[in-house]
């Protein structure tokens, strides 16, 4: 079993209310070899919102306490983040999942590239908040990006 960010099987939970669908992707969860998952909505936050950034650093720094997740408007929802990133490795242990495809540049899925916290469209090298929670526990990370 693969875990997908749900937005690239379809799902409208992006920031925007938004998907991201990816025809490989969607292809994985009907025919039952993947399952969807949103960290952002596990982590509570609405459909709608603020686009968010890691600001201060990488989703690494943030499990470590070293950045913070803000959104556009300035709030710091690091807390509903780290949640989301928490529960997603949870259902990857509950499920023996050992891969994962995640959005690429997500401040929660973002796997080698996300943006920089100026919400200017800058991206820096580093990983999202579940992305780099998913690694920490040894499961491979691939984005729809890598996908050929």
């Amino acid at each position: 079993m693969i875990l997908v960010s749900a937005c690239l099987a379809g799902s409208a939970c992006r920031y925007d209310g938004g998907k991201k669908s990816n025809a490989r992707v969607a292809h994985l969860v009907q025919s039952g070899e993947a399952a969807c998952f949103c960290p952002e909505c596990a982590g509570k936050l609405p459909i709608p919102r603020e686009p968010s950034e890691i600001l201060g650093g990488t989703g690494e720094d943030v499990l470590l306490g070293r950045a913070r997740v803000v959104s556009r408007n300035g709030e710091d929802v690091t807390a509903q983040f780290l949640r989301g990133a928490y529960l997603t490795l949870r259902f990857c242990r509950e499920h023996g999942i050992q891969k994962a495809i995640l959005k690429a540049r997500s401040p929660s899925c973002g796997c080698g590239a996300i943006y920089d916290g100026a919400f200017t469209g800058t991206l820096r090298s580093g990983d999202g908040v579940a992305c780099a929670m998913l690694k920490r526990a040894g499961i491979e990370v691939l984005t729809e990006e890598d996908l050929t």
